[in-house]
């Protein structure tokens, strides 16, 4: 199958389904109890659950709500996080194991209550979860976190039979998880949220926070907000103190979704194992139809070129397994995953008690989003949490593990090895609708040429610790492999921690 023949619509279902949101941008002084930087689903669920306790509240968003990493979700709300409860009894001992898993039970909890109570429609739907294996290799696996979860008194059963359209070899069943459209209920939250002495601004980026008391949030409008606490919730915190960039490493990963017969859609949520799983629901839509969407095919940002074959090969997928010749959707999301698999709840670092920071959600960021909401409403709040000293954000940090090691490496590989990209100028040999990292008067340039023929250049050199970025062929942006930010063809940012673009070079204008 040729995926370029039917891919439709470059775009996330869950934004392409929504309004845009239409906050203002902050443009003046203001003063609140709390200020919450990004309005993904950490932020704002934490800006809602401050609001309901009293708090005033400020929410900063870069771009708008909900259209970062937060609307280009599989959003399924799952304790079961594919194979994680057998590794973590192992790695961290029954008891954290079980703090785990009650936790991110609670929060799948929390997010139904909110749904109920503030009467969000938002597709919201109780699905069982399954994580499945297709090979006998992977079959002990699975067994094992059958045996693992239901010793935590976790919702696990084993099971021969699903829904899906192909055999398996057996899977861990988790009951009475949840779907929903990420969207629609952040949207909701965020109405909920302005108003009453608290606000929601869009298109207003936080430049640095002073920590002192009260904090003091900067924003590149020229604004700014005084705060007695400060949430960082941006996916990587765009504050380095904390080392968070040095701590996890950024991942991509794709999905398409296509149109498929109520009749023949899979009934619940499925993930597989092995390196090359598929991550597996539907979703309904507005027309009364069925969106099947699959994902898969993740890696650190930065390192494939191939990003264009990633989409194909998740097409074809569709093809085979569920007879499917018509992709409507394709989109990919990021991730920090830290690499210990927690997250990273709490105090930016030991001397910044007034400033938060929730991050490393591990590709698992609906239950893990709306936890860290929980933990730092009752931090902020003075009151006790049963899960905070697992996910505290300064505790002792797993440098030294072979992944840390090989990762960070990676990053001082790159940052020596990329200076020698692009050693020639050559932005005559950039075709059209192609990027390609250049040398011009000694300087490190990513050149674009759009499809008229027009050469965009930018520094190559990303503003948040100097690495050289990388093209990405199929969502034709500046990747930065280090630490996750991501540029447009003109050094806008798409994606932090940085806070600055990628500045201007001078380009040919016309030149072909």
């Amino acid at each position: 199958m040729n995926a370029a023949d039917s891919l439709k619509n470059h775009q996330s279902f869950w934004i392409d389904s929504t309004l845009q949101s239409a906050y203002p941008s902050l443009t003046q002084d203001i003063r609140v109890d709390v200020a919450v930087i990004g309005a993904g689903l950490a932020g704002i669920t934490t800006a809602m659950l401050l609001k309901k306790a009293g708090k005033s509240v400020a929410v900063l968003e870069a771009g708008r709500v909900a259209e970062g990493t937060s609307g280009h979700t599989t959003a399924k709300v799952t304790s079961l996080h594919q194979l994680r409860y057998a590794t973590f009894i192992d790695e961290i001992g029954e008891d954290m194991a079980r703090c785990y898993g009650e936790s991110n039970q609670a929060a799948v909890e929390q997010l139904a209550t909110l749904v109920r109570d503030e009467n969000i429609d938002c597709d919201f739907e109780r699905k069982n979860a399954y994580t499945f294996a297709d090979t006998p290799e992977t079959l002990k696996s699975v067994k094992a976190e059958v045996e693992a979860a239901q010793r935590l008194g976790l919702p696990a059963t084993y099971v021969e039979d699903t829904s899906l359209p192909f055999d398996v070899m057996g899977a861990v069943q988790f009951s009475n998880q949840a779907q929903f459209h990420p969207r629609k209920y952040i949207l909701s939250l965020a109405e909920k949220i302005n108003g009453d002495g608290s606000a929601v601004f869009e298109n207003t980026r936080v430049i640095t926070v002073d920590g002192d008391t009260p904090c003091e949030v900067k924003t590149e409008n020229g604004a700014t907000v005084i705060a007695d606490d400060v949430v960082v919730a941006t996916n990587l915190p765009i504050l380095d103190q904390g080392l968070f960039f040095a701590k996890t490493f950024p991942q991509r990963s794709y999905l398409i979704g296509a149109r498929i017969a109520p009749e023949k859609a899979p009934d619940g949520m499925f993930i597989g194992t092995g390196e090359k799983y598929r991550s597996i629901r539907t979703t309904p839509m507005e027309d009364g139809g069925v969106l099947l969407l699959i994902g898969g095919e993740g890696h650190k940002v930065g390192e494939a070129s191939d990003t264009e074959a990633r989409f194909e090969r998740l097409a074809n997928y569709a093809h085979s397994k569920f007879g499917l010749d018509t992709v409507d959707y394709y989109w990919s999301s990021q991730d920090v995953v830290s690499f210990d698999k927690l997250p990273y709840i709490g105090h930016l670092t030991p001397m910044n008690k007034h400033i938060y920071v929730a991050t490393g959600f591990s590709l698992w960021g609906m239950s893990n989003s709306t936890l860290s909401a929980m933990i730092l409403k009752d931090m902020i709040l003075g009151e006790s949490n049963p899960w905070a000293e697992l996910y505290d954000a300064i505790r002792s940090t797993p440098f030294v593990t072979k992944e840390s090691v090989k990762n960070n490496l990676d990053v001082g590989t790159r940052w020596i090895g990329d200076r020698f990209k692009g050693l020639f100028d050559n932005t005559d040999k950039v075709k059209l609708g192609e990027g390609q990292v250049v040398t011009t008067n000694g300087e490190k340039v990513a050149a674009y040429r759009d499809e008229s023929g027009i050469l965009h250049q930018v520094s190559a050199v990303c503003p948040h610790l100097g690495c050289i970025v990388s093209w990405n062929a199929a969502e034709k942006s500046w990747d930065c492999p280090c630490h996750g930010s991501r540029f447009d063809t003109d050094g806008e940012i798409l994606h932090g921690p940085a806070v600055n673009a990628l500045k201007p070079c001078q380009t040919e204008g016309l030149s072909k």
